[in-house]
């Protein structure tokens, strides 16, 4: 099973990604951790992402795609697949729709984890300010503003995938602001 999750940050999509990994064996391709993983792989691969990085230049849509080819080439024993971070523009679901086909795989489900945007601020930025309370740290970024700056651009980008799957009849939405258990409850009906 090959599903997406969307949602603004903050929304959870990481957790519930976590939990799939850890009862379905699904394996969670997030963009940031596979650039990070093949800029040090020495691949042919990684040193055109090493080289693009160390240039400050943007990764281009193709890398990424071409990073995700290499993981659905692979195989392996897992339970399909999580993207994470991945689409988020128009283009970017095209180009993972025809490598989907191309690889003879499927996009099972794109859930949702719908929030309100007020509820959602004061979630993280009380969650930051009770682990710096506890001795911990916080995200630089977990305060209103910053929060809201990275919320607009969400909507900008990424909200047009939203409007995509759903004309395509892919797209379920959930409550992301349940419990952590509620919205893994939540989702597991949606997956079956």
């Amino acid at each position: 099973m090959n599903i997406i999750l969307l949602g603004p940050p903050g929304a959870g999509k990481g957790t519930q990604a976590g939990r799939l990994v850890a009862e379905r064996n699904m394996m969670q391709l997030s963009t940031g951790d596979m650039l990070r993983a093949a800029k040090d792989s020495g691949t042919e691969m990684g040193k055109i992402v090493a080289g693009v990085m160390e240039r400050g230049e943007l990764v281009t849509d193709e890398i990424v795609i071409g990073l995700i080819r290499e993981k659905l080439e692979e195989g392996g024993d897992h339970g399909g697949f999580i993207f994470d971070g991945f689409p988020r523009t128009l283009a970017q679901a095209d180009a993972l729709g025809d490598l989907l086909a191309e690889t003879g795989q499927t996009l099972d489900h794109v859930v949702e984890l719908q929030v309100n945007d007020d509820i959602l601020v004061e979630r993280i930025v009380g969650r930051a300010a009770e682990a710096v309370a506890a001795g911990g740290t916080a995200r630089a970024d977990d305060n209103a503003e910053s929060l809201k700056i990275r919320l607009m651009e969400y909507y900008k980008k990424t909200s047009p995938l939203l409007g995509y799957y759903y004309a395509k009849g892919d797209l379920t939405s959930i409550d992301g602001l349940g419990t952590m258990d509620a919205v893994a409850s939540d989702l597991a009906k949606v997956l079956g």
